[in-house]
């Protein structure tokens, strides 16, 4: 594989970019788009659609999935998916889907798994909690018993009766303290170390489970609380490591623990897919760094062996994302795609993008994900046909 090779290019899309666009297939089309992932489970979002005819803005105010919610599928559990009006029909994905098909287009379903407010406002055992009681409602539990079987049930409805050539797996771990919430106003105040000790979820479950690795449970909350307020106190540096805080027996514990959630989920999500498409695609989002939460939280040890493709954000056009890059490629290996996630939004200077790409398949990346096809204006979407054009 040389390190220069692009051998797959997906551009995103939500489901009510192609529902009522009579052109948005031919677009795709003649930009050279031939894999698209397309969102059949989401969270909230408010998007733009420049481009499309009869709308200019969608507000999807809650996490959804972009399918009927079948009884016989969700009967017995304790939480079952939300559906939503705004998707453009009743099956949006599954229309929207059969429309790209039609057209040769290879669809992945893009499934975010552990994101989800309006499921974690109804059900608040099931959602993180910080090591001074905070709960995260958007971030739900991934080791949590009811969230595993909701995953699961999600993913294999998300694919039920469509064709689809692939998944792309979102939020397939913890999420953690950064979110782009409602009128955010945590942003910068628990810099650097501060973004690790306040996403260390701290659940009875969790505790106990920290305990089964001979380490004091309570004492490990404690120096969390401890270092949090030391931050805030100016007594300890951002530029700080878990070990300032944590020592080395304690932080494997809490570490070893999160990764084994993560396998569970993603083990069980994997399965339920497979079973209904048994040669399906799996992209799956993640980062490098072991501590990271979020929608492409911490790889695992095996999860780069479960997958086709490791997808990595590479949306700031930094040396930083270049770095993600690079180090994915170096933990996942040769046999494991790497894809970098690019995009053309504000403020990515359309200028820059074309180097920023070319940095990134320098540094490792032998796929490209493109956001966003419904996102975008005209000379955002020709700057994306500039890239496939480079690469394809």
């Amino acid at each position: 594989m040389s390190e220069h090779t692009v051998d797959r290019i997906v551009a995103h899309a939500y489901p009510w970019d192609v529902l009522g666009d009579p052109h948005f297939v031919q677009r795709a089309l003649d930009l050279g788009v031939r894999e698209v992932a397309l969102a059949a489970s989401y969270h909230s979002t408010r998007a733009a659609t420049p481009l499309h005819p009869q709308h200019k803005v969608v507000d999807a105010h809650h996490a959804a999935l972009y399918r009927p919610v079948r009884g016989d599928a969700w009967d017995g559990l304790a939480i079952a998916a939300p559906t939503a009006s705004w998707g453009g029909s009743e099956d949006a994905f599954g229309d929207a889907a059969a429309l790209l098909v039609a057209a040769g287009i290879k669809v992945h379903a893009w499934i975010v798994l552990s994101h989800s407010t309006i499921i974690g406002q109804a059900n608040p055992g099931a959602t993180v909690v910080n090591a001074f009681g905070d709960r995260y409602p958007y971030a739900l539990a991934p080791g949590h018993p009811d969230i595993v079987a909701y995953a699961r049930t999600l993913a294999s409805e998300a694919i039920r009766g469509v064709d689809v050539y692939g998944v792309s797996v979102e939020a397939a771990g913890q999420l953690g303290i950064a979110h782009v919430g409602p009128h955010e106003k945590t942003d910068g105040a628990y810099p650097g170390i501060g973004d690790t000790l306040m996403s260390i979820s701290c659940t009875p479950r969790e505790l106990s489970a920290w305990a089964e690795h001979g380490v004091d449970s309570d004492k490990i909350v404690a120096k969390l609380r401890d270092g949090i307020d030391a931050l805030s106190a100016g007594t300890l540096e951002p530029s700080s490591t878990i070990e300032d805080v944590l020592d080395g027996v304690e932080a494997d514990a809490v570490l070893t623990v999160r990764h084994a959630d993560a396998d569970r989920l993603r083990g069980a999500v994997l399965a339920a897919v497979r079973t209904e498409s048994p040669d399906v695609r799996v992209t799956l989002h993640g980062h490098p760094d072991p501590w990271k939460t979020g929608p492409s939280p911490a790889l695992t040890s095996t999860a780069a062996s479960d997958v086709d493709a490791v997808l990595v954000s590479a949306w700031p056009g930094t040396a930083e994302t270049v770095s993600v890059v690079q180090r994915t490629r170096a933990l996942v290996g040769e046999n494991t795609a790497v894809g970098a996630y690019v995009s053309v939004l504000p403020p990515k200077k359309l200028d820059d993008t074309g180097a920023h790409v070319a940095a990134t398949v320098a540094a490792g990346a032998n796929e490209l994900h493109l956001y966003h096809l419904g996102l975008v204006n005209k000379p955002q979407l020709n700057a994306l046909g500039s890239v496939i054009a480079d690469y394809s």
